[in-house]
């Protein structure tokens, strides 16, 4: 089996580390879309602690994944640029990243999923990780005992957060008064870490 991810927007790092491994996998694009994941929400750093970004969806109900759309009727995308910069503004490599952050973010994307590809290969283009990715061309079903290869439900953020036994802790903006939190957005690695972010996810896990 190709290893078998979910989509995600700007995936946790945990998901990045795991992804980096290999040479090829695939992103579950027919599965009814589910509630509350990573598909459609990131976690950052910010001064008052960990904030959720969400961007907010068009769909019905049991839309497949590849049928979620974007919703503009807010400036969701808007919103996440400013609290990125509040957020990371002071990092060592938000100057870095921020014109490409930009450019993600300022796109208008029909579907979800076209939006979190675009963030996904600039994640693994600037980590330096050469992975095909592609997605399902029909559902999969979970298997029984489960494959260890099919990660769509692994990475969730209703599931507590890894220890730092498995995340070394790393300098985070506001380190100075919130201790570390581990597996946030990948967002938040690179900012904080820049190029060395590409050892530390190999370092993961």
């Amino acid at each position: 089996m190709i290893p078998l991810f979910s989509t995600a927007y700007f995936p946790p790092i945990s998901c990045i580390a795991q992804m980096a491994r290999y040479d090829v996998v695939r992103i579950e694009a027919k599965e009814t879309f589910p509630k509350q994941t990573y598909r459609n929400r990131m976690e950052i750093m910010t001064s008052a602690g960990v904030r959720t970004l969400v961007v907010p969806t068009v769909r019905r109900n049991n839309s497949r994944t590849e049928e979620v759309g974007v919703s503009y009727a807010e400036r969701w995308n808007t919103i996440h640029l400013r609290t990125l910069t509040a957020a990371y503004a002071a990092s060592p490599y938000y100057e870095f990243y921020k014109d490409d952050l930009e450019a993600i973010l300022e796109a208008r994307y029909d579907r979800l999923i076209d939006l979190n590809r675009r963030a996904l290969e600039w994640v693994l283009q600037k980590l330096k990780v050469e992975c095909n990715v592609s997605f399902t061309d029909d559902y999969l079903p979970s298997t029984t005992p489960p494959d260890p290869e099919d990660f769509r439900m692994v990475f969730s953020p209703k599931k507590k957060r890894p220890s730092n036994q498995s995340f070394e802790p790393y300098y985070q903006v506001f380190s100075d008064r919130i201790c570390f939190t581990p597996d946030l957005s990948i967002v938040d690695l690179l900012m904080n870490l820049g190029p060395e972010a590409a050892d530390y996810i190999r370092r993961c896990l």
